[in-house]
């Protein structure tokens, strides 16, 4: 880490938590900008699998089959 990251992280720590965990949203907020060229592949996959889907080469999955699935292999 850089001496910036290091003291950044100990004025941090010094916070009360509701401070804390907003100056956590602002970066994470920061880091969530819009990516055209990503939502642009996640476009054509969608609509890769809706034409499959439709071709009958891969089946839909209830989403509480789904759910289920993820509650069972998840930690606890």
């Amino acid at each position: 880490m850089t001496n910036t990251v290091d003291a950044l992280s100990a004025q941090a720590t010094q916070l009360p938590p509701a401070e804390r965990l907003e100056v956590v949203e602002r970066i994470l907020d920061s880091l969530d900008q819009p990516d055209a060229a990503l939502d642009t592949l996640w476009a054509n996959e969608a609509n890769d699998r809706l034409a499959a889907y439709r071709r009958g080469e891969i089946k839909a999955v209830a989403l509480s089959d789904v759910i289920a699935k993820y509650q069972a292999t998840a930690p606890r």
